[in-house]
């Protein structure tokens, strides 16, 4: 194991094409996870800032949260790009921060909906 496979282990970085299946980022033209998207975000969005690892992009969990906040406000709410930058811009990162905003609030709220079922059934598979 060299230094950078380390590096990627301790960090708990993923690359490219498992941030792509991760958030089910689809090619148009055929069924394979669309990494283009992901660099074109990234010269979009200055807030993604990839590991670069033997020319490999690597990202960070910060990075996942941030690249999943972008997906959901394009896709899910139709914002534009600009529109997403303006929001980013005000570093609105926690629920009590995005009062403000409810589009960024949705997110949260979501993103806490999906984490409460799935320790509810957790709970559940426990009580068997």
């Amino acid at each position: 194991m060299n230094k950078s496979d380390r590096n990627i282990r301790k960090n708990k970085l993923i690359n490219i094409s498992e941030l792509a299946r991760e958030l089910k980022l689809k090619n148009r033209k055929n069924s394979k996870f669309s990494t283009h998207t992901l660099r074109f975000w990234e010269n979009k969005f200055k807030q993604i800032k990839p590991t670069m690892l033997s020319g490999r992009r690597y990202y960070s969990r910060k990075d996942v949260e941030i690249i999943s906040l972008i997906k959901f406000l394009l896709k899910e709410k139709g914002l534009t790009i600009e529109g997403v930058r303006k929001i980013l811009n005000k570093n609105i990162n926690t629920l009590d921060d995005s009062k403000a905003l409810s589009i960024t609030s949705d997110y949260f709220k979501a993103k806490i909906k999906i984490k409460s079922k799935v320790l509810l059934n957790k709970i559940k598979n426990l009580r068997k």
